[in-house]
């Protein structure tokens, strides 16, 4: 990340640590937000049903996306991009605090409004302003490099907030857990205030020209109409698409795509090819992040339901972010009844059924490691938490950059780089194969007869990474590349919208979880999605290639 042989301009480590902090306090609630919504509130949680928690983390994580659209055309056209990280950033750390300092039902949905908000503005703006800082020499060869550095940061932030997490919840709970998001933030806001002097440059606000989307057209045009389309799909009688929020969520995404649809028709000669272009790059990568965005959910469930999360016991002492189980007093404990698929059976109320002596955990556990807890009674049990495997994703990437950004540079040097819709294109089919691998972990646990090992996640996790490597911070680049320059923001906040749609089926896909028997059947599907996401890429990649070449970057 070094800048002094001005490959890389002095305002990237700066942007490099905004985007870390600010990812740390996001990554860190998400990878808690499904277990603290379906905890018993006797222990400081929600007590929602798992496909209920399922179908508001989805809808969470799609609306911070689809909110980049609005923020972006508003730090495009009125705000500025440093102004809009502010604004954004602010909203986002006072949401991640309200979240741990009041715990009634309302303020958890206007902390989640607060994030949602804040995101719209943070998002766009921060990936504008360093494509902004690639645009002159001798920068202009490095943006690839840059977009992978910057994501490796993002990832950094999420390694370490799961860790964090981990601790506070178990120390003090999930109150405190979710404070220490907002502090993040703002220390993200801190590092981007001491860096501002090297970023100000990049803050170029694009002049109007004619035929330009007015901010009136936006508001009235499409925002008003999302606002009304998506109360209708909250209002119609049954569901649609499996629940009123997501009847409400995929009505309001309407209007919005089709602008995006419109500025494509309407665009003059020169802006048309482009803007094409990056609308097929958005259609594909939605499906990636409709699988990608399930380690919140159906992951998350199987590291907590279906893999051996015990602690060995040369590392039992010295580890403090663990979650203890005493076995002896658990088999005795009053605990929540599940059923079969391990889904908690809640009465009326919300409030969780309980019994005498119902052992979850080593229900499915090796018979080996069950024998041996059975002989000793007395013996402590250890657990890794189960929010810890949201780490093993970003652990992949802060590994996997390097030696990925390493064998680009090896091609470029042979003359031999694929294009950034190449590369794309490779990053879905790669994703497609870890599917494969959760595959093959439902075999060796007899489909959930036994407790499988953590590497079968873990080796899942580095496959896709690759993928995401290869595809993310590659989209943002290609966002960054190919829009007309008064139109990147917006843009960006198309990408954000792909990815918004993407992380809104995820919710919608995890929540069919319980209705596989055979949980193969489930990935089984998720590798069909993405394995036709890389094929309608393949369908369209020589038309990108050539336009690419004809804007004149690679």
């Amino acid at each position: 990340m070094a800048t002094s042989n001005s490959k890389h301009p002095k305002g990237l480590p700066y942007l490099f640590f905004t985007e870390m902090w600010e990812r740390f306090g996001y990554y860190l609630i998400l990878g808690i937000f499904v277990l603290y919504m379906i905890d018993p509130k006797d222990t400081g949680g929600l007590a929602f049903n798992d496909k209920n928690a399922d179908d508001i983390f989805g809808t969470f994580i799609a609306l911070t996306y689809l909110t980049p659209f609005l923020g972006g055309f508003l730090a495009d056209r009125v705000l500025g991009y440093v102004k809009a990280i502010y604004i954004g950033g602010a909203l986002m750390g006072l949401g991640y605090i309200g979240l741990g300092v009041f715990q009634d039902l309302s303020m958890f949905y206007v902390s989640m409004g607060l994030i949602i908000l804040g995101n719209g503005f943070f998002k766009p703006s921060i990936s504008t302003l360093l494509g902004n800082l690639y645009e002159e020499e001798p920068y202009k060869a490095n943006k690839d490099a840059g977009y992978n550095i910057f994501y490796m940061g993002i990832n950094i932030g999420a390694f370490a907030c799961n860790i964090i997490a981990a601790f506070m919840r178990n120390k003090f709970g999930w109150g405190e857990a979710f404070i220490t998001a907002g502090v993040g933030m703002f220390i993200g806001l801190i590092i981007f205030t001491i860096g501002r002097q090297h970023i100000l440059k990049a803050n170029i606000m694009k002049p109007v020209q004619e035929g330009d989307t007015k901010i009136s057209d936006v508001l009235v045009k499409v925002f008003l109409p999302a606002v009304v389309a998506g109360i209708i799909g909250w209002v119609i009688p049954g569901s649609i698409f499996g629940s009123d929020s997501t009847d409400a969520f995929i009505f309001a995404c309407l209007p919005v795509v089709y602008f995006y649809v419109m500025l494509y028709v309407k665009a003059n000669a020169q802006d048309k090819r482009p803007i094409g272009a990056l609308l097929a790059i958005f259609a594909v990568s939605l499906m990636f992040w409709a699988v990608f965005k399930q380690n919140g959910t159906a992951l998350t469930r199987w590291a907590n339901y279906y893999t051996d999360r015990s602690v060995p016991t040369v590392a039992e002492k010295p580890l403090e972010a663990i979650y203890l189980v005493d076995s002896k007093d658990y088999q005795t404990a009053e605990v929540s009844v599940y059923d079969d698929q391990y889904q908690a059976q809640k009465d009326e109320a919300g409030n969780p059924v309980k019994e005498q002596g119902k052992d979850i955990y080593f229900r499915n556990e090796l018979p080996e490691k069950k024998a041996v807890m059975e002989a000793n009674p007395e013996n402590k049990i250890y657990l890794y938490n189960t929010e810890l495997f949201q780490s093993v994703n970003p652990f992949w990437v802060i590994v996997l950059t390097p030696v990925v950004v390493g064998f680009f540079m090896f091609l470029r040097r042979k003359g031999k780089e694929p294009t950034t819709p190449s590369k794309i294109v490779l990053g879905l089919f790669i994703s497609a194969l870890s599917c494969l691998v959760m595959v093959g972990a439902v075999y060796a646990g007899d489909n959930g007869m036994f407790k499988v090992s953590a590497l079968w996640l873990i080796a899942a996790y580095g496959v896709i990474t690759v993928g995401e490597l290869c595809l993310s911070p590659m989209g943002l680049s290609l966002v960054s590349k190919l829009s007309p320059p008064r139109l990147t923001a917006l843009m960006m906040g198309g990408f954000f919208l792909s990815t918004s749609i993407g992380n809104k089926l995820s919710g919608v896909l995890a929540s069919f979880w319980y209705d596989y028997e055979n949980k193969a059947n489930f990935f089984i599907v998720n590798f069909g999605l993405l394995l036709l996401a890389t094929l309608l890429g393949l369908s369209i990649l020589k038309k990108l290639n050539i336009i690419m070449k004809e804007k004149g970057v690679n």
